[in-house]
């Protein structure tokens, strides 16, 4: 994700590339990165810069945080799940402002949904930094920090509960007497045409599912088997199960 959110980065002229420093400790990595992003300074050390992304894993934040310089939390956004901005607070120390983020993958192809939340000692003009670099790689919200859990169970999760939608499609249509590759090929671009229709449709995702289903007719009878199967219920325990889960891996990550 640290990879697509640079790439989106440079790609949107948000951040020029030789403004940009990137910092990772592994070595094939960094010969990786710099291949990818040859105007930017690769280091398996922290360097000088007037703002931070941090994109590793949750495990690692404590010690990153606590090793960055003053220069390098002036501003200072988080992507890393489960890490509360309270939490970086004190281990960056004074009064640094702290900008989480919650992306997805489709991020990676500039397709992404974000949510943003800031911390104690933030402002507007940090919140607007933040979303100026996030909305390379796709939509961007704000909310409170309070929401976050549920965002990750949304949007956060969300491409997943698509992705088993179409596992499940697919396996039906081979079921049906489909070949597999036709299956894919005729699930995977329904998927994309309802996506792009809900994302650019005026109309609710009641009536875009109204408007294709007539009275008595397929799909009507595939709504009706869906409704008898609980479908509602069984996202609604998805989500809430995710968000449980989401509060609960926060809590493992600080209960020292």
């Amino acid at each position: 994700m640290g990879q697509a959110l640079a790439h989106g980065i440079v790609s949107a002229g948000a951040v020029k590339a030789d403004s940009l420093g990137i910092v990772e400790v592994s070595e094939p990595l960094r010969v990786e990165l710099q291949k990818r992003f040859p105007a930017s300074v690769v280091s398996a050390k922290p360097i000088p810069a007037s703002s931070t992304l941090l994109a590793v894993k949750p495990g690692d934040v404590e010690r990153i945080a606590t090793s960055l310089g003053d220069d390098q939390k002036q501003k200072v956004l988080t992507i890393v799940a489960g890490v509360s901005t309270a939490a970086l607070e004190v281990w960056l120390g004074g009064r640094p402002p702290v900008i989480r983020a919650m992306p997805n993958t489709p991020s990676m192809l500039g397709l992404g949904m974000t949510a943003l939340c800031g911390g104690r000692y933030v402002g507007s003009k940090d919140i607007e930094w933040a979303k100026s670099l996030m909305s390379a790689v796709g939509k961007v919200v704000v909310v409170k920090e309070t929401q976050i859990d549920a965002v990750t169970a949304v949007s956060g999760s969300g491409p997943a509960y698509v992705f088993l939608l179409a596992e499940a499609m697919i396996e039906s249509a081979v079921r049906e007497g489909l070949s597999w590759d036709l299956a894919k090929e005729l699930v995977n671009q329904t998927i994309h045409g309802a996506g792009a229709m809900l994302s650019d449709s005026s109309l609710s995702p009641t009536e875009l599912r109204q408007n294709v289903t007539s009275p008595g007719g397929t799909t009507a009878a595939a709504v009706a088997q869906l409704e008898e199967s609980a479908i509602r219920s069984a996202v609604a325990r998805a989500i809430a199960s995710a968000r449980e889960r989401s509060a609960e891996i926060t809590a493992e990550l600080f209960k020292h």
